[in-house]
C-alpha cells in the first residue's frame, strides 16, 4: 500500500468536501478560497466549544479534545473533535478509540460525514496500532449521535476518495460549475456562482468581481 510523505498530506476536512461538491472542494483545496455565511459560522462555533485541546478522565471512558490525527496510507492530517476512550473489560483491558464528530445540521443522505468520521477512525488505527470499529456523529439540529460502523465498504469508499482527492489537488484544475439545489446552502455560492459563471475558472470571477 503507497504511503504518502507529509509534503503531500491533504487536510482530513476534504474528504467530506469532495463527497458534497468536486467544485467546491477545489475551489477550498486548489485555489485556497473560503467564504462563510451563517450555516459555517454556526458549525465554526459549535466545533470551537468542543475544540479544547484537553481531556477528561470519568472512569471507564477517558476524553481527549482536538486530538491531531494522520495518516500516511491516506495521505491526510487533521484534528478529531473528540475521541472517547473506552475500558474493554477489567482494569487490565484496553482502551479501546471511538471517534466523535461535531456536526451542525442533521444527518445527511450522502456518505459525506460518515467518511470524514472513518477517515479519523483509520488515522487513529494507523497511529495507535489498534482497530477503530464504531464511532458516532453529532448532529446540533436533531442533538442526537449517529453511530457509525466502519465496515468494509465504508473503508473503501474513505480510501477512494482520498484518493480522488489527491488527484484533483495534483491537477490542480477546477471543475466547472453546475448548479443544484445544494448551492443554495454553500458558502462558496458567490465565489462560484453556479448558475452564471458558465465554465469560466472562479478566480476570474473573482477578481472581475472585485474590479467591478
Amino acid at each position: 500500500m503507497k504511503k504518502f510523505p507529509e509534503s503531500e498530506f491533504i487536510q482530513l476536512s476534504a474528504l467530506q468536501h469532495m463527497l458534497f461538491c468536486e467544485r467546491q472542494c477545489a475551489l477550498i483545496h486548489v485555489e485556497q478560497l473560503w467564504a462563510e455565511n451563517r450555516f459555517t459560522a454556526e458549525g465554526r462555533i459549535m466545533h470551537e466549544r468542543v475544540d479544547r485541546g484537553d481531556s477528561k478522565d470519568m472512569g471507564r471512558i477517558r476524553v481527549a479534545y482536538s486530538l491531531p490525527l494522520q495518516s500516511r496510507h491516506l495521505g491526510v492530517s487533521g484534528k478529531a473533535d473528540v475521541v472517547e476512550f473506552h475500558l474493554s473489560g477489567g482494569k487490565q483491558g484496553k482502551w479501546v478509540p471511538f471517534p466523535v464528530e461535531y456536526k451542525r445540521g442533521k444527518p445527511k443522505k450522502n456518505d459525506s460525514d460518515k467518511v470524514q468520521l472513518c477517515a479519523q477512525a483509520l488515522c487513529l488505527e494507523e497511529m495507535l496500532g489498534h482497530p477503530v470499529e464504531n464511532g458516532a456523529l453529532f448532529y446540533g439540529k436533531t442533538r442526537r449521535r449517529l453511530d457509525v460502523v466502519f465496515d468494509d465498504a465504508l473503508r473503501r469508499l474513505t480510501f477512494e476518495t482520498a484518493r480522488k482527492v489527491h488527484d484533483l489537488i495534483d491537477s490542480g484544475t477546477t471543475p466547472t460549475a453546475r448548479y443544484e439545489k445544494k448551492c443554495d446552502t454553500c458558502s462558496m455560492k458567490s465565489l462560484c456562482l453556479p448558475k452564471t459563471s458558465n465554465g469560466k475558472t472562479s478566480v476570474d470571477l473573482y477578481f472581475k468581481k472585485l474590479l467591478e
